[in-house]
This record gives C-alpha cells, structure tokens and sequence, in this order.
C-alpha cells in the first residue's frame, strides 16, 4: 500500500533480532538483507538499495556453491536496480548471470526462466534493442503460454511487454491489440474492479494517445483512475501516473489549466508519500514544467525543470539517462528565450550522456542530435543544422522500421533547414516524406498530419505558389477543426498562416479577418502578456503597413514590442525583426532619423545574437543607408551601402539569393520617397560579387526583375 517506511521499519526489527541470535555470517540474513534492499528500490534510494544486495549476495557466496538456485534472485534484484540506476550493461550482465544459473539447474520451461526472460527483454527495451526486446519477451510468453491455464494473470503480463514494445516501435495498432488481449484475460479471470485492470487501461490510454484519439485516451485513463481510487488510499504514490496521464492528454487537446490542475495533483500525492528527492518527484515537475512552457511562462517553466534537474542529480548517478531529460527541457526553454548558446550547452550535456552509456543507435540520441540541430537553425549555421538532423535521422532509420512516425520529426526538420537555404524543392520532397509516413502510421484525422499540410504549405508560400499554400493550410485547418476542440492553440497558428497567404495575395481584408480571429482565439487562453500574442499583434500590423494604415501598423507593432520586450531577452532576434518592422512603417511616413533609430537596434542585436554573417546584416545595412540618403546624409549612407555589399558578398550561395527577398517586403516603401538610385548604385556594383558567387545567370534575372519594379 505504498507504506514504505512502515515496511523498512518491520525488515529493520527482523534483521536486528537476527543479529541477537546468529553470527553475522549467517546464511538467514540474505533474505531479510534482499528485504530491505527491495524496499529502498522502491524509495528510490537506489544506492542504499544496492548496498543491501550485495550484502545478500556476499553471504549467498560464503555459504553456498556457485551454481546455486538462491544466487538467481539476488542477481535479479542487482540487475533491477542497475536498470533503475540507468546502468543498462550492467544490469543485463546481472540478468543474464541469473539467467544462466537458471537454464544449468531448472527445465526448459520452468516459470522462473519466463520471469529472467522478461527482465532480459525489459532492459533491451531501455537500451533501444527493440527488435531483441520483442525477441526475449515472447520467449517469456511461449513459456507461460505452455505451462500456465489459458486465462492465468500471468499472460496478461507477458501481452503487456510485447504490447509496450511494439508502442515504442510505432507498431500503435499492434500495441492495442496486445494491450486488448491482457484486459481480456483479466476481464475473464478477476473480478471487475481488481487493481490488475488500471494498468492495462493506462497503457491503452497511452496507446490511443499517440494515435490522436484523445477523448479515447481519457476515458482509459479516467477508468484507471476509477479503479485505483477504489482499491488504494486516496494518498497512495500509484495515483500519480494516472493524474499524470491525464494531465497529458489534456495538455494535448490544449487545455492547460486541466493539464495543470491534474500534473499538480500528482505532484502533491508524491511529496506527501515519497522522500522529498525521490525520483518519481522529477516527472511531475517536468510535467508542470511543460505546461508552463505552453502557456508562455518560461521563467516558471524553468524552475520546474531545474526543480527536477536538481531532485534526478541527488538521487541518480551523474551519468544516469533520466538525467538527459531534464537537461534537454532546459535547453528548449532557454531556446524560446533566445539564450541560443545556453540551450546549445544544455543540449550538449544531454547528449553527452546519452553517448556515453547508451548504444550508438538508441533513438533517445535521434532526439538529442535533433534539438542540437534546431539551433544550429536559428543561428542561422544550415550546414551544421543539417548535419546533426542527418545524423538523427541515420540513427532512426536504422533502429526503427521504414514506417514508424518518428521519422517524421528528422524529415521535417531537414525540410525546414532546406526551406530556409531556399532549396524549395528538396523541402518539398522531405514535408512529402514526412506526410506519407504520418498517412500511413497514423489515423486519418490524427493532428500530426495537420503539421505536414502546414509545413507542405509553408514551402509552396515561400515558391510564390500562394493559392497551393491556400489550399494546404485550409487542409490543415479543416483537419484540425474535426479533431481539436475548437478553442484548441493549433486553430490560431492556422488562422495566422491563412491570413499570411491572403496578405501575399493581396487579400488585405481576408487576411486581417484571419488573424483577428487567430487573435480573438489566443486571447482566451493566452495569458495577456504570452508572447504568441506579439505575433498576432505583428500581422495585423503588417497588414495594415501593406494597406498603406501605417499609423495603425505602428500602433501595432508598437503592441507587439512591449509584449516581447516583457517577455524575451534584450538581444532576442525577435525584437530584431520588430524593430525592422517598426522602421519601415517610420520611413513610410516620412520620418527617417526614427526608421534610422530602429534599423540601429535591430543591428545590434543582429551583432550579439547571430553568428558571423547573415542576410539580416545585409537587409539592416541597406534600410539604414536608404534612410541615411533620406535625409541627406550621403557620406554615411555610401558607407552603410558598401557594408550591405561587402557582407552580401560573403553569404553563401543560397544565402545570397535570398537577399533580393528584402527588396519585395520594402520596396513598395522606398519606391514611394522618389529614390531609387540607391537600389540602381547597388545592383550595379554588386555585379561583380555575384560573378564571384557563380550567381551571374541568376543575379542578372533577379536584377532585371528588381529594377523593373521602380
């Protein structure tokens, strides 16, 4: 019943009465020392835990031969700790130890073989060893399936492994019908309100989770709880999964005060059951922590995270793999808060970890190579995004099967890459990877294919395909409005794209009929100061700069630079563009030492917050020097202008072309003020660049298509 000290105590009084009476090497003291070793498992002092099987087993070998039956157990219990210790190789060498002794002494199908086979395949699942995983468990179950009735509990447990195996292998329709084949078993051999139930409806929640099926995925989850409820205390430690996996279905469908409502519970069953650094502790901060960081709190969000760094780093090994979650989510965190350098620190640590105790094709270090990769991205460093994406997907491609759906993730993540290198194609024909993998894996109208119709559609947005881009963002919506509440977050990320498409086409109204809804949306469940809020605040801005309302655009963005001056750090590229953006709508009105004032905060932070040379730098160069020309300044605005050419110069080649997209969101500007000689001057120099950048055929049509538009 959850009663841990109470147990410690009564082993404690049996090993101290032992000790009245026997000698201290004394065979009878194994057991009661294996006693108390099971019970600080259970506490999670794992240390203490091991201290007091090895003490078993120092007496099992004084006393007994080698081969012994009574060493089997004891190995066991070594190699369990060793797992929850993370200490993966270790804990199979106990297992298989155990095993050994086992197949010397007892007959090939005897229950106990069943039983180190399971523990066997259990620590393969931890290493990734999926395949070898399933392997050891069926040899488990063949065993059971021989020897046990056909309704025996037992097999209930054995359908449970494999079904968990094949969840991880993606294998989603497999893992139900495992999981449905051990509630049939315990529907048909126990009695209706019998505790075994509530782990297997968890595990069919879990599975109907990940296939979208939400509302499915509760009412497992909400049966498990009904259950536990009834057979447990209502302060037992085993209530805490099920209000955590409530707490994630709810953050699913985004509705995070639930989400939070149910992580919080969890977490004060825990502390008021648990040592206060248990490691069951860390979950739920995580879990808080996650919330947290949906809603925007990224302060709060991070003292969960670093609460639960800091419970996993007293009571684990300095190497342990739990470790590598914690550390991954602070890394997210400061990602979102623009610390770029302390997130790629924080994901370094995670995936050094993760190298040094797990094998080479695990796929938790497909995730780590991943989020070290998403900086390298917005550093703006492709190449070295690309790399580390390519080196996730390698190690997926070899350890999971050609269709499970985290594949998805690393050619997502490549598309985006390519997206941003202008290689609109090849990040077609990834998002197109991507979809056709979600297709085949998942349900019809499971949320994920919703990201691949946005994604498909942002690459056709960015080729000038504007009504192709239409029609993958309504895909999107259309798919989301089906499966989603309809107040769910996803809905307004989808108004937004849809009002960005009508903006490039000209669409003025429609577009700002979609980002006021997006707006209307966010404003509900957002919290006033939540930076997503900044972004709908810069559309609508931005349409209204293209309808020539520049006084309402600025009053906009002026919105959106309070928001994220709040809520972001001071050098955030984000504040960046709003200071680009506010400049325009300046130079727009005529007031250029303003427009020249924003263009120098954007280029400070594009200094301290960028690498080396990026397009920003080139587009900042440039609107200064138009400004600086605006207002007779010609010296300083030569200057700026022979900056803008000498930086353009060392862009790559991808790079390089993608300067020209900033003459299509000012030129309208700039043709307005009756200058245009700075845009002649510059494509006249910059001929010689572009030779040298092997950019001629393409330079000289860009050109063309640039100065036909003065």
């Amino acid at each position: 019943m959850g009663n841990y000290s109470t147990a410690l105590e009564y082993h404690e009084k049996a090993l101290a009465l032992r000790a009245e009476s026997l000698p201290p090497n004394h065979p009878s003291f194994a057991p009661t020392y294996s006693n108390i070793g099971l019970v600080h498992r259970e506490m999670g002092n794992y240390s203490t835990a091991l201290e007091y099987h090895e003490k078993a087993l120092a007496l099992r070998a004084e006393s007994l031969p080698p081969n012994h039956p009574s060493f089997a157990p004891t190995y066991s219990n070594i190699g369990l700790v060793h797992r929850e210790m993370g200490n993966y190789s270790t804990a199979l060498e106990y297992h298989q130890k155990a095993h050994a002794i086992q197949v010397e002494l007892l007959p090939p199908n005897h229950p106990s073989l069943a039983l180190s086979y399971s523990h066997i395949g259990l620590v393969h699942h931890e290493m990734g060893n999926y395949s070898t995983a399933l392997e050891y468990h069926q040899k488990a179950h063949a065993i059971q399936v021989e020897l046990l009735p056909p309704n025996h509990p037992s097999l209930a447990l054995s359908y449970s492994h494999i079904g968990l195996v094949h969840h991880e292998m993606g294998n989603y329709e497999r893992a139900l019908e495992y999981h449905e084949k051990a509630l049939a078993l315990h529907a048909e051999s126990l009695p209706a309100n019998h505790p075994s139930f509530a782990p297997t409806y968890s595990n069919i929640g879990l599975v109907h989770h990940e296939m979208g099926n939400y509302e499915r995925a509760l009412e497992y989850h909400e049966k498990a709880l009904a259950l536990r409820a009834e057979s447990l205390p209502a302060n037992h430690p085993n209530l805490a999964p099920t209000y955590s996996n409530i707490g994630l279905v709810h953050h699913a469908l985004g509705d995070y005060s639930t989400a939070l409502e149910y992580h919080e519970k969890a977490l004060a069953l825990r502390a008021e059951s648990l040592p206060p650094n248990h490691p069951s502790l860390a979950p739920s901060y995580s879990n808080i922590g996650l919330v947290h960081y949906e809603t925007g709190n990224y302060q709060t969000a991070l003292e969960s995270y670093e609460k639960a760094l800091a419970i996993q780093a007293e009571s684990l090994p300095s190497n342990h793999p739990s470790l590598a979650i914690p550390y991954t989510n602070i890394g997210v965190v400061h990602h979102e808060m623009g610390n770029y350098q302390t997130a790629l620190e924080y994901h370094q640590k995670a995936h050094a970890i993760q190298v040094e105790l797990l094998p080479p094709n695990h796929p938790s270090l497909a995730l780590s190579y991943s989020n070290i990769g998403l900086v390298h991205h917005v550093l703006g460093d492709y190449s070295t995004a690309l790399e580390y994406h390519e080196k996730a997907l390698a190690i997926q491609a070899e350890s999971l099967p050609p269709n499970h759906p985290s594949l998805d993730r690393p050619y997502t993540n490549i598309g985006l890459v390519h997206r941003e290198m202008g290689n609109y194609e090849t990040a077609l024909e990834y998002h197109e990877k991507a979809l056709a993998l979600r297709a085949e894996s998942l349900p019809p109208k499971h949320p994920s294919l919703a990201a691949s119709y946005s994604n498909i559609g942002l690459v056709h947005d960015a080729m000038g395909n504007y009504q192709t881009a239409l029609e993958y963002h309504e895909k999107e919506l259309a798919l989301q409005a089906e499966s989603l509440p309809p107040k769910h977050p996803s809905l307004a990320r989808t108004y937004s794209k849809i009002g960005l498409v009508h903006r490039e086409m000209g669409n003025y109204s429609t577009a700002l009929e979609y980002h006021e809804k997006a707006l209307a949306l966010q404003a509900e469940y957002l919290a006033p100061n939540h930076p997503s809020l900044a972004v709908s605040y810069l559309n609508i801005g931005l349409v209204h700069d293209a309808m020539g309302n520049y006084q309402t655009a600025l009053e906009y963005q002026g919105k959106a630079l309070a928001l994220q001056a709040e809520s972001l750090p001071p050098n955030h590229p984000s504040l960046a563009g709003l200071y680009t953006n506010i400049g325009l709508a300046h130079h727009a009105l005529g007031d250029y030492s303003t427009a020249l004032e924003y263009s120098e905060k954007a280029l400070v932070i594009y200094i301290q917050a960028l690498p080396g040379i990026c397009i920003s730098l080139v587009g900042t160069y440039i609107r200064m020097s138009f400004a600086l020309e605006c207002m007779g300044v010609l010296e300083k605005a030569f200057h700026y202008r022979r900056r803008a050419i000498t930086t353009w110069e060392q862009l790559d080649y991808s790079e390089a072309c993608r300067f020209f997209e900033y003459f299509e969101r000012f030129g309208t500007v700039f043709r307005k003020d009756g200058k245009h000689g700075n845009i002649l001057q510059f494509c006249r120099i910059t001929e010689d660049g572009a030779k040298k950048c092997e950019l001629n055929g393409y330079f000289r049509t860009k050109r063309e298509w640039l100065l036909g538009r003065l």
